[in-house]
């Protein structure tokens, strides 16, 4: 799907659930026709499991939208490279140093490696690829100005080569995630560095230890940055001042999201004007979790089922959901799944062949099932609504396709939607992406199979079944079903 705008006006009706606010609200971009868009991605330093993958679906979809609903994206998703320690503290072990010393790698080789296995899993999952990727490491002297912008402001502090965000200072700090300053943990003084004047503060800026492999020099002197400022550094500079939307998992509301606020906001600068988060997703009932051993990556999963079933399931569940994978969830998503692209590679089959006209019945059926599913996007995004109208829309076509041949001119609308609803905008067909895309290999596997059902016919007519039989049962090991019926041969994947 390219970025290219949808000729038509952008729609001013879209509602979507401000986590700041707790309530949906009607979204007004801060410039007419455009959104920007902010989303926290991974830290590369691992496999990406099942929880990127939600999210990942959740906001390519919310993107989709906007786009389908006529407005231009920027798209900003970060890749943190460095400065994440494990457990998400301000002290002990970067999470990329560790797993180089484990794989005995360079820390970038490690990022390098871990990127690029992202990335081949987003294309699986048919995510569209951010408009801009910026990495952590690239933008330290960004992170560090920020930094000193806080310092100047009154609102941080350096400590011994580290510098530290003064919550303190800054009242609101809690206001996303509605928690206040004075009922937070302090926890105890032996619990933390005692370079901190309040356990609560955090690191925008850590000296590195005598052997951290990790480290740039700095006005603090040499170290790494914290995990939360590369965000702020990145979404203002990539985005501006005042930016449409910031997402993420409901996970990260609470420190990361929080820390950026507060830092952002209190080095002068107007941040995010909406945040939306997703939610969880469960694996037979229970949180996913190393801990609890049903921790599940990307790639395991693709090596069990089809990659748009995986996101056909995800997008069956809304984001703010909690969504759960187990082998019950995946065999109703791949029926589910296989019900659409039966329908969709009919109205293929019978395009070709198809009478000139329309008709008028079946097409305001289709024009209906076209308004009920922009109306649920439209409602927070609501994917499941969306989901129905397209079962709606299957159902539709499959009793007028069962009552005899439609037209070519109604088929072509049947299409046209499947493409641009479950193509573009769910992004369920992983070779239409757009409405442009995709007709020419259609066209071609059509032929082949002609070829190859005429090749069947024969041997039938030769009385050679052995051989008939043979063609049948190759094409059914690829997925391919043919059907003698009353009007001829059919075949369906």
């Amino acid at each position: 799907m390219t970025q290219t705008p949808v000729p038509r006006e952008p729609d001013q009706n879209i509602f979507l659930y401000d986590t700041m606010q707790r309530q949906k609200v009607r979204f007004i971009p801060g410039t007419p026709g455009r959104v920007g868009m902010y989303l926290c991605g991974p830290t590369v330093y691992s496999d990406a499991h099942l929880g990127h993958a939600k999210k990942e679906v959740a906001f390519d979809v919310v993107r989709r939208a906007f786009l389908h609903f006529g407005y231009q994206v920027r798209y900003v998703a970060n890749i943190t490279d460095v400065g994440h320690l494990q457990n998400d503290a301000d002290d002990g072990e970067d999470k990329i140093a560790k797993r180089a010393a484990l794989e005995q790698l360079e820390p970038m080789e490690v990022a390098d490696k871990y990127f690029w296995s992202f990335v081949k899993d987003m294309d699986a999952l048919n995510i569209m690829k951010p408009s801009i990727n910026p990495r952590a490491t690239g933008h330290i002297t960004e992170q560090i100005r920020l930094i000193e912008e806080l310092i100047e402001r009154g609102h941080a502090y350096e400590s011994q080569g580290s510098v530290y965000f003064d919550v303190r200072s800054w009242p609101e700090y809690g206001k996303l995630s509605g928690r206040r300053l004075e009922d937070q943990e302090e926890g105890t003084r032996e619990a933390v560095r005692e370079e901190k004047r309040d356990p609560r503060d955090f690191a925008l800026w850590k000296r590195a230890e005598a052997g951290h492999i990790m480290r740039w020099d700095s006005p603090w002197g040499v170290g790494f940055p914290g995990w939360h400022i590369e965000c702020s550094a990145m979404s203002l500079k990539y985005l501006g001042e005042g930016f449409d939307i910031h997402g993420g998992g409901l996970d990260l509301q609470f420190p990361h999201h929080e820390a950026e606020i507060a830092q952002s906001e209190a080095a002068g600068h107007a941040f995010a004007r909406y945040w939306m988060h997703n939610n969880m997703l469960t694996i037979g009932g229970e949180k996913m979790s190393k801990s609890k051993g049903n921790f599940t990556t990307i790639q395991d999963v693709l090596s069990q089922h089809d990659a748009m079933v995986v996101r056909f399931l995800l997008v069956s569940s809304h984001y703010r959901s909690v969504t759960e994978f187990s082998e019950e969830a995946f065999e109703s998503a791949r029926n589910g799944y296989r019900r659409l692209t039966e329908t969709l590679n009919e109205l293929e089959r019978r395009l070709p062949l198809a009478p000139a006209g329309n008709h008028s019945e079946v097409d305001a059926q289709i024009a209906a099932q076209r308004l009920a599913f922009d109306d649920a996007l439209r409602d927070d995004f609501n994917t499941p609504k969306a989901v129905a109208a397209l079962f709606g829309l299957t159902s539709v076509l499959n009793r007028a396709l069962g009552a005899g041949d439609l037209p070519q001119g109604t088929l072509n609308a049947a299409r046209e939607a499947y493409l641009d609803l479950g193509g573009s905008v769910l992004g369920l067909f992983a070779d239409s992406g757009a409405p442009a895309t995709g007709r020419d290999e259609t066209e071609v596997v059509g032929a082949l199979m002609d070829l190859v059902l005429k090749a069947r016919q024969h041997y039938r007519l030769s009385k050679q079944y052995a051989q008939a039989d043979e063609l049948r049962d190759t094409l059914s090991k690829v997925g391919v079903t043919v059907e003698d019926t009353k009007d001829g041969v059919r075949w369906k994947r």
